[in-house]
């Protein structure tokens, strides 16, 4: 069954992830191995809580082996994966002729993912996963584990259980995505934070994000709190003692939730999000969004020389992948709090220029690997305004 989203006055069909769809494979290819049954369809609750019913095709079942298959629907906002199958092949023995070495978990004991044909292999440091091991991110995993589980407990016994997941169109997709970039080499990543893929329409989530901020205003809300996404929320929520549910969420488009906040009549803005998205705001790029522009490592080598790093370190830097890696970088020379200050106070520059003299804004800047990083001056006297309204 369809499922709709309304974005800036449009009705709009959401998608899954492949996540999703991975994880719903393995749940088929497990109850046809353990449970003996041929299922049309299965069901995933997902992490965002909602039930999803996804049709699945049987590949193969001989043996102690079965494989079934996936094809993802990206909804109305198609990607390269849209319509492409999802395998996933579950077995009592091991795959011996794996390229890589699979996932294991203490939670889940005696289960074990690999990646098969058509996922990528992590290259490089700096990414969610071990090098040498498949770019299936965690979240899609944590799904894999939880339904090969149930189904197993269902079964007969705690036998243990070996799945592969494969996208046989992977690897030449793979080069229409940022992976080649992002040193994940043969193939597509598994990916999804919620295991819903949502509709993204560049006017439809500007116009969601100015009905938010209509409701905020008519609330009478002071402060307006915004963050990009998922990874800021978390940590309004698990950090901060915010509620998420307070905050709007302005994805890429920083600068045009602040041109609409002040354009409804906010003079205080506090603005919460993940180092990775929010370095750009110290060169003044507004739109986050990487298709847009990039600038991480330009923004960090510059303020690294701002902070007397040399010649060898900027290169390590620049060569980066990603901001956590050049964190480590910067923690392993000591000067990862001067390098972050220097960056926090290009940030508040750029927001209060965009944001206008009779502004009050601020940003408070956390990571993955180190949390809390630090925030801009009026960071903290917002922050204490909002828990008061």
């Amino acid at each position: 069954m369809n499922t709709y989203v309304i974005k800036g006055k449009k009705k709009l069909r959401t998608g899954v992830t492949t996540g999703s769809c991975a994880a719903a494979a393995a749940l088929a290819a497990a109850r046809a191995l353990i449970l003996g049954e041929h299922p049309e369809t299965v069901s995933l609750v997902t992490p965002a809580g909602r039930t999803i019913h996804l049709p699945v095709l049987p590949v193969e079942t001989s043996g102690d082996t079965a494989c079934y298959a996936v094809e993802k629907d990206s909804g109305d906002d198609p990607d390269v994966t849209n319509g492409v199958r999802i395998l996933a092949r579950v077995s009592c023995a091991p795959f011996e002729n794996a390229k890589m070495p699979p996932f294991s978990d203490e939670a889940y004991p005696g289960i074990s993912i690999y990646g098969g044909e058509g996922i990528g292999t992590v290259t490089r440091e700096g990414l969610e996963q071990p090098v040498g091991y498949p770019a299936i991110n965690r979240v899609p995993r944590q799904m894999i584990y939880e339904a090969l589980s149930a189904v197993r407990d269902a079964g007969t016994g705690k036998r243990d259980l070996f799945v592969e997941i494969s996208i046989p169109e992977g690897v030449s997709l793979a080069e229409k995505t940022f992976n080649p970039e992002l040193g994940i080499r043969g193939g597509l990543s598994v990916l999804g934070s919620t295991g819903i893929l949502e509709p993204m329409s560049e006017k439809a989530i500007i116009d969601t994000i100015e009905a938010e901020i209509k409701i905020r205003a008519a609330e009478g809300r002071r402060v307006l709190l915004s963050s990009p996404g998922n990874y800021g929320r978390r940590y309004m929520e698990d950090y901060l003692g915010l509620s998420d549910w307070d905050s709007v969420k302005c994805s890429n488009y920083v600068g045009d939730m602040i041109d609409l906040a002040v354009g409804h009549g906010f003079t205080k803005i506090l603005l919460v999000g993940n180092l990775g998205k929010l370095i750009k705001l110290a060169a003044g790029i507004m739109n986050t969004h990487s298709k847009t522009a990039d600038g991480r490592r330009e923004i960090m080598v510059t303020h690294a020389a701002l902070a007397g790093a040399d010649q060898t370190l900027l290169t390590r830097l620049y060569a980066a992948i990603g901001t956590e890696e050049m964190l480590d970088i910067l923690e392993e020379a000591g000067i990862r709090k001067p390098v972050t200050e220097s960056m926090l106070s290009a940030i508040d520059e750029k927001l209060s220029k965009r944001a206008g003299e009779d502004v009050m804004i601020g940003a408070i800047v956390f990571s993955e690997s180190y949390g809390y990083l630090g925030e801009t001056p009026r960071a903290g006297e917002l922050l204490e305004m909002i828990k008061e309204q």
